[in-house]
């Protein structure tokens, strides 16, 4: 594909936080961008932040195989390939529950969010990736820093998030003979709705709330841009984002 051509995002999650900064980044950049989420509204208000007709909005629940196979064949249909999907869609789940008191529905909520939709969207984009002239693209999972060290009271996000890090290494292997790079970006903490808590006040490892610092989601969306727009014979493989003096190194 020369640089003329606009290359093809899809951003799942796009309707807020760090999915809606990394997909008006994406459409400032030039790309041409898929905007998944479950809420239309949100996704059409995510689209009206950059350029008119460079993003399609398409409401999709990634936990659902039959909403991702519509996704991607809308997303071929409009622009004709995929040249990245950033994998963002999540939920931490009910928040401050112990374990012992985590009900089964919550927990596979969140494991059907953040891990299975994960792979649904993976596996349609590698599907797609691996048969499309030319060949190949892009996926960058959104891990987290629960994807190396737990907050408290957080066993379904933080389970999901160290099974992400799995997943990424196995495509990224997977990928290699069709020009396919996967990577993964952690991100601490960046300010969206989903850490607004963080800044009045957040549980601590040693049993103290205390407020955390924050940095500015479109620095993570920076990065995202720069992962994606990397030649595919280089890949950032991990990347850790975070604000600079929260706890995680020395968590604990």
């Amino acid at each position: 594909m020369n640089a003329e051509q606009s290359r093809i995002a899809v951003v799942t999650g796009a309707g807020s936080g760090i999915g809606r900064a990394v997909a008006v980044e994406l459409l400032g950049g030039g790309w041409s961008v898929a905007l998944a989420g479950r809420r239309i509204g949100t996704l059409e208000e995510t689209a009206a932040l950059g350029p008119e007709g460079a993003s399609l909005a398409v409401a999709t629940d990634v936990a659902r195989p039959e909403d991702v196979a519509a996704l991607f064949a809308a997303t071929v249909e409009r622009f004709g390939r995929v040249d990245l999907l950033f994998n963002n869609a999540g939920t931490f789940g009910p928040g401050g529950v112990p374990v012992e008191e985590l009900p089964y529905d919550a927990w596979r909520h969140v494991v059907d969010t953040n891990l299975n939709g994960a792979f649904l969207c993976a596996q349609a984009a590698f599907r797609q990736m691996k048969g499309q002239a030319p060949q190949g693209g892009r996926i960058i999972n959104n891990g987290s820093i629960s994807a190396h060290t737990p907050r408290p009271h957080s066993v379904a996000y933080t389970a999901t998030k160290h099974a992400l890090t799995g997943l990424t290494k196995s495509l990224s292997l997977d990928g290699r003979p069709y020009s396919i790079a996967v990577g993964q970006i952690d991100i601490g903490n960046a300010a969206t709705d989903m850490t607004r808590r963080m800044e009045t006040g957040a549980l601590q490892a040693n049993g103290v709330v205390a407020p955390e610092p924050v940095m500015d989601v479109a620095d993570v969306a920076r990065t995202v841009r720069h992962m994606a727009e990397l030649p595919l014979a280089a890949n950032v493989q991990f990347a850790t984002v975070l604000a600079t003096s929260m706890p995680y190194v020395g968590r604990g």
